[in-house]
């Protein structure tokens, strides 16, 4: 699997663990509405990019963002275990780039079912 929806398959390989980054600000930052944002990767050019998007969107509307997933984009249970902490953290909302649908129904089901509302990209 590759570093990202646009890898070249140029050889560059990802490891490591868990990214995290929390930008907010505005009147909201830091308080109110937090947003979790878990991408599929951190370190490919695509990912990056939507991190500044979800960074943009943040100061744009006063949400702290939570910015968190696996370095690889292989790391299934990395990216379980993220949904799992921002559930249990219970953050305001999640916005998901699943790895593996059937591996993630359990932990959205579970972050639903505490009133988490969880938007799905980059999944066809």
């Amino acid at each position: 699997m590759g570093c990202g929806p646009s890898d070249s398959g140029s050889g560059s390989s990802c490891t490591g663990t868990a990214s995290t980054t929390s930008v907010g600000s505005g009147e909201g930052a830091g308080g109110d509405l937090k947003i979790a944002v878990i991408p599929k990767g951190t370190t490919h050019s695509f990912w990056k990019s939507v991190e500044a998007g979800a960074e943009a969107a943040g100061k744009e509307f006063g949400a702290e963002i939570l910015w968190k997933g696996p370095l690889k984009e292989d790391d299934r249970a990395g990216q379980i275990s993220v949904v799992q902490q921002f559930t249990a953290d219970k953050v305001s909302a999640i916005v998901l780039a699943p790895l593996d649908d059937q591996a993630l129904t359990g932990p959205v089901q579970a972050a639903t079912a505490k009133g988490i509302p969880v938007v799905i990209i980059d999944s066809a």
